[in-house]
């Protein structure tokens, strides 16, 4: 913008109208106090300054300009039909003056000078203004390299201080400092140690190549040493931006951890020969138990069957006057009946588990099933048997057969004298695998409780009535194995559910089990 400073309010209109013809910004003052307060505030790259003004001549106002830091080097060009004198001219260009016009002028060559001083300040201007922008430059690349070289002596401070072996590279992979310990595996501070396999020069070549930090186990022999030691590579790289400065080292020895690694190793292996054959015996055990099983289903059994046959036929023929032979062969006869009924659930108790096959099923079908089987049983002992309606679960029929039927045999057996046994069944939905979870509509289990009105038992013994062989009372005064709520445990668990005991003695028991609604194969 130009700057037009003249008390004469017709030669600023005159000169400004020439000048915005030419497309130039153009301000104006009419005095000189008003000028130097227009120069504080604005940016100015050109000032036509009349010199006959009162108050302040143009001198005056020239010198002051050229005072002010902010507006000393701008261009002035002094403007005078008075004052055309040489002296007065000497004294335009010894106040800061660039050009000193006499009236009349001619107005194209005031144009051409203008143009022309413009054009030098706007470049002057520019040039400041690189020169700035250079020296902020200057002093920031100043500042980069102090706070670098700051770094870099940091780091070796560093790795003076700790107790690896350390040393960093340029971006090539060229030794530039190495700590103290460096001297005990290399005597050449410019050299890597020698290694036995992979060597530090190929190490760093692939983190250079990878562009990340890199780690590699390496074997460096110990200066004046015979033996080579595992130690672990840890190549890092330092970055700036996006490009790599250095390349930090740190070897850390591992040997006496390697050597205790191996043996280990070897001892893992030795332990694992020794699982495997202690594998293969269990598995030769268990083929001779299979064996074993198919025998005492089918060899043991038939011996058993012939007992019970023969007894039956000499019962029946056994004269009156020979009464105690009819109580022997009972007795002989229920005695095998027993060991037929120890064998048959000792088997279902062995049965491995990856042979059950799941399916939808009814439960109400299920204790039909049962309840026929039962039936002479049921109606020999008077007994009641309330069955609720019940849902589908995914289950293994058989096994959910077994387990009703040794809870309902359980209940007809433990019964009170001269009270006729009471047994009622039902089923609820839960949303979680607990006992005291509220009942609903769906969920994701299905919680069923049988309940009877016999003898019942002291829940201290709650958990024992579990396990296999255990009886809470005299085998005189009940019958059974002694495994029946054991095999009822064993199917719980292999359909994962649970089951709880309660009950109270003279009261009767109850049993509560929980199932999933869907199997998910573990």
């Amino acid at each position: 913008m130009i700057l037009i400073v003249d008390d004469n309010a017709q030669n600023i209109f005159s000169l400004q109208q020439l000048l915005e013809l030419h497309k130039f910004r153009v301000d104006s003052a009419p005095s000189g106090q008003e000028a130097l307060k227009k120069i504080l505030q604005n940016e100015y790259s050109l000032i036509i300054l009349d010199v006959q003004m009162p108050d302040m001549d143009g001198f005056e106002v020239a010198e002051a300009i050229s005072g002010y830091s902010k507006s000393k080097d701008i261009p002035i060009i002094f403007l005078s039909a008075i004052n055309t004198h040489k002296k007065y001219i000497t004294k335009g260009y010894g106040s800061g003056g660039v050009d000193y016009v006499t009236k009349p002028f001619d107005p194209d060559i005031l144009l051409l000078k203008v143009k022309t001083f413009y054009k030098l300040s706007e470049q002057h201007r520019k040039l400041n203004e690189m020169d700035k922008i250079l020296r902020a430059e200057i002093e920031v690349r100043k500042k980069v390299e102090s706070d670098l070289h700051d770094r870099v002596e940091e780091l070796k401070s560093t790795l003076e201080s700790i107790p690896q072996m350390a040393f960093n590279t340029d971006e090539t992979g060229k030794i530039e400092f190495v700590n103290e310990r460096w001297a005990d595996y290399s005597a050449d501070r410019k050299n890597f140690p020698e290694t036995e396999g992979i060597t530090i020069s190929q190490c760093i070549e692939e983190a250079i190549r990878s562009k990340n930090q890199f780690k590699q186990e390496v074997r460096i022999k110990p200066f004046g040493s015979n033996e080579f030691r595992y130690h672990l590579l840890y190549i890092t790289p330092v970055k700036k931006d996006s490009g790599f400065l250095k390349w930090v080292g740190i070897l850390t020895d591992i040997h006496e951890q390697k050597m205790a690694s191996e043996v280990l190793e070897q001892k893992v292996q030795h332990r694992t020969q020794l699982l495997k054959e202690t594998n293969k015996r269990l598995e030769d055990s268990n083929n001779e138990l299979q064996q074993f099983a198919f025998v005492a289903s089918h060899d043991l059994q038939e011996p058993l069957r012939k007992i019970q046959v023969f007894s039956a036929m000499v019962r029946d023929g056994a004269t009156p006057d020979k009464p105690e032979f009819k109580i022997y062969l009972n007795k002989i006869s229920a005695a095998a009946e027993r060991m037929r009924k120890m064998i048959t659930d000792l088997l279902d108790f062995a049965r491995p588990p990856e042979l059950d096959v799941f399916q939808r099923a009814n439960l109400n079908n299920i204790i039909e099933e049962v309840l026929s089987d039962l039936e002479v049983k049921v109606k020999a002992l008077n007994a009641s048997i309330e069955v609720g309606k019940l849902a589908d679960l995914d289950m293994v029929p058989g096994q959910m057969k077994q387990l009703f039927q040794n809870l309902i045999l359980n209940s007809l057996k433990f019964t009170r004298p001269d009270t006729a046994p009471e047994i009622k069944i039902t089923g609820e939905f839960i949303d979680s695998n607990s006992f005291t979870a509220p009942a609903g509509d769906t969920g994701a289990y299905y919680r069923i409780s049988v309940c009877d009105n016999g003898i019942g038992f002291d829940e201290i013994y709650a958990e024992r009535i579990f396990e296999i062989f255990q009886r809470l009372n005299q085998k005189d005064a009940f019958e059974g194995s002694g495994i029946g709520l054991s095999i009822v445990k064993k199917i719980i668990d292999r359909h994962h559910g649970q089951i709880r005991a309660t009950g109270k003695r003279g009261e009767g028991a109850c049993f509560t089990c929980i199932f999933p609604v869907t199997h998910v194969k573990p």
